[in-house]
């Protein structure tokens, strides 16, 4: 590899290890394979369309401003599958007839295995079916915001098809809905090897659909989906405007829900606030049981970090777990990050694990915290905007001229500060954790919808930012 690209991947791989837990760099990000990097173009090749649909989701924010630093302003940054897939990683297969294939070898290749055989026989059937088998009941950290959900997924998984079903599970990103659902997964095949298990994200659904379009094999298409034992579909959400995909998935889920199939799913939002989805998927979604993942509390966070350390083989102590915890408190993937930001600075500059190494690492991150807006502020700055009484943004009046700022204000709060919802909430008048979280995403909603909320929220975003 010449030197420019060499510079280039490096900086790339570097950034994304700092921003993403080691499992998903492993399975996303180092099956990667750059092929060209120049001022004419990158060229990026991934083993298969899952991994691309990931990348082009969750990393092109570091390929692209990366490319334009090291290159030509403009730079085109390319991601294909490679023609070679036999160095494919853990993942999902490409297409339904290739997964069928894997998953009717692996239970036969499991049966009488033993030992390290067995477990070796479990990763390759999880793998098969695009489960990462690192994601398991046993370390997923529970609290108060996934305990619920994390019941009804132990419940999905010992009786499938049976209570639960579908299982509707959502939340904001990073906070483990991926691992809980493949968790489900993973312990199915433990206790029944023989079981059919495919997970796919929504992506790869669509790309399903297309190419049955494309080579007229719906029959087969049809027939993989309807073998399934258990379906776990991740990110719903990207289904929105996809008529055809609704049309296909409704049969297969109708026809799954009927067989006493278990479909798991997860969503960034109730069905109902889906965009684009069609009623009768909304219907169908809550024939089972919708449970919410929030934000970590402040003990749930401090475990997540003492129990990543303890898997990193890491002695690290309550208090700088504390200290950890208490400035990174969004959601589970930046906790994640923050904590090999410390690992990291502790180990290259051979210093003592403690609060003030731990500052000093997560330096640019409390500088920003210190800079947040006080919660008084954005009500007071929100109140004057509006011409309404600061203390109505407390108060329970629904008239839309009180709710749509006092919602906004709530919005601001979660972006511009780094409060939990329960926390926002008590500072709008002792409200419910869900009630934030409802305001929140009616205003993402309305300022898609509303030019003049759009506005205003800009408008006010940038006031409090400065």
């Amino acid at each position: 590899m010449m030197h420019g690209m060499e510079d280039y991947w490096q900086d790339c791989l570097d950034r994304l290890r700092d921003a993403l837990p080691p499992v998903q760099f492993e399975r996303w990000i180092a099956p990667l394979e750059l092929v060209a990097a120049g001022d004419g173009g990158v060229q990026i090749r991934a083993p298969n369309r899952m991994v691309v649909n990931w990348v082009r989701e969750r990393a092109m924010h570091v390929f692209g401003p990366v490319a334009e630093e090291h290159f030509l302003p403009g730079v085109v940054v390319e991601i294909a599958v490679r023609d070679n897939s036999r160095d494919a990683p853990p993942a999902a297969p490409a297409t339904p007839s290739r997964a069928a294939n894997s998953e009717t070898t692996a239970p036969a290749a499991g049966r009488g295995a033993a030992g390290g055989n067995s477990g070796r026989r479990l990763t390759q059937r999880s793998r098969s079916a695009g489960i990462n088998p690192a994601f398991t009941f046993d370390n997923f950290v529970i609290g108060k915001a996934n305990q619920m959900a994390r019941a009804a997924a132990v419940q999905v998984a010992t009786n499938p098809g049976c209570d639960y079903n579908p299982l509707f599970v959502y939340g904001s990103t990073g906070l483990g809905k991926t691992h809980l659902m493949q968790a489900v997964g993973n312990a199915l095949l433990a206790a029944n090897p023989e079981a059919r298990v495919r997970y796919v994200h929504a992506n790869e659904y669509i790309g399903d659909v297309v190419k049955a379009y494309q080579n007229r094999s719906f029959e087969e298409f049809k027939a993989y989906y309807r073998s399934l034992d258990l379906l776990l579909i991740d990110d719903v959400h990207f289904f929105s405007g996809k008529e055809k995909t609704q049309e296909e998935f409704f049969y297969a889920f109708n026809y799954l829900i009927d067989e006493q199939k278990q479909v798991l799913i997860t969503s960034d939002t109730l069905p109902k606030d889906i965009s684009g989805l069609e009623e009768r998927l909304v219907s169908r979604f809550g024939y089972g049981l919708t449970v919410a993942i929030e934000p970590p509390e402040l003990e749930m966070r401090v475990a997540i970090l003492l129990s990543k350390a303890k898997a990193e083989k890491i002695d690290l102590s309550n208090d700088v777990a504390f200290f950890i915890a208490r400035h990174i408190r969004s959601n589970v993937r930046e906790l994640e990050g923050a904590l090999k930001r410390v690992l990291a600075f502790h180990r290259f500059n051979g210093l003592p694990l403690n609060i003030e190494s731990a500052k000093e690492a997560l330096r640019d991150v409390l500088a920003s915290f210190n800079r947040e807006p006080p919660v008084e502020q954005i009500r007071k700055v929100v109140a004057e905007y509006y011409g309404i009484r600061e203390s109505e943004l407390s108060g329970t009046r629904k008239t839309r001229t009180i709710v749509v700022p006092r919602q906004i204000a709530m919005s601001l709060c979660r972006q511009l500060t780094q409060k939990s919802l329960p926390e926002i909430g008590e500072k709008f008048g002792g409200k419910d954790h869900t009630t934030v979280l409802h305001a929140c995403r009616k205003v993402d909603q309305m300022r898609k919808e509303d030019s003049a909320v759009a506005q205003a929220f800009d408008t006010l975003f940038r006031i409090l930012r400065n």
